[in-house]
């Protein structure tokens, strides 16, 4: 069964989300049946490749939030971070361009490296407040999670990955996607935001009741005979 997750990378409660998301797969006992798919979604596409050197001008016009707005804001999500174990360092937190990190994530998927791919990108950027956009840093995340160096450069250099990541924030649209993180169970049920592992699980829970009754699972009772197996036994 699968379960798509749009996300971006500098969007705290993606995060908080994905934290919340990892703890109700840890009681799901269908869990090995899940297809899991991270897809593209960028809040602002239209930030610089450098990190804005005022994160709190950058709020302000885009927000509209004053200085202690932010500090509010910022303590808030905070605290809800830590709720679920994650500890931010907003201070340090380098607002950047997405997309770069956004085709990292999709080479990451072609070899089955796209959750561990998330989450050294938001730890990297919410807990260490390294700069997503720097390519010296995508690399050091690439080894980090059983990429190369060279994979990075593929990434960032082939345009499939760029249009795959332009297609998933295209497809977020026609979907209904108006933020994230979105997660959307079987194309029959959706969660919009970070919510609590329990909705989480009652969800999974619930889809895949229904898709299992729409996709039983064959069972053959063999009668064993005389026959030739792969490995060359029994010819």
């Amino acid at each position: 069964m699968k379960v798509e997750i749009w996300s971006d990378i500098m969007c705290p409660f993606c995060y908080i989300g994905k934290r919340s998301f990892d703890s109700a797969l840890a009681q799901f006992e269908h869990q090995d049946q899940l297809e899991i798919v991270w897809k593209s979604f960028q809040l602002d596409p239209n930030l610089p490749e450098t990190p804005l050197p005022d994160q709190i001008a950058y709020f302000e016009e885009y927000k509209g939030l004053s200085r202690e707005q932010m500090e509010g804001m910022a303590a808030h999500v905070s605290n809800y971070a830590k709720s679920v174990g994650l500890d931010f360092n907003f201070e340090q937190v380098q607002i950047v361009n997405t997309f770069k990190a956004h085709r990292f994530i999709q080479i990451a998927k072609e070899q089955g490296l796209g959750n561990k791919a998330e989450e050294v990108l938001f730890r990297a950027h919410f807990v260490e407040g390294k700069n997503i956009g720097d390519v010296t840093t995508l690399q050091d995340l690439a080894q980090d999670i059983g990429l190369n160096r060279e994979d990075v450069d593929n990434a960032l250099n082939d345009d499939k990955y760029a249009y795959q990541t332009r297609q998933e924030i295209q497809e977020a649209r026609s979907v209904g996607v108006r933020g994230v993180p979105f997660f959307v169970f079987d194309r029959k049920y959706a969660i919009s935001g970070a919510q609590a592992s329990d909705q989480f699980l009652q969800t999974l829970e619930k889809t895949f009741t229904e898709w299992r009754a729409a996709n039983p699972s064959s069972k053959f009772v063999v009668n064993d005979g005389d026959s030739c197996a792969a490995d060359g036994s029994g010819c």
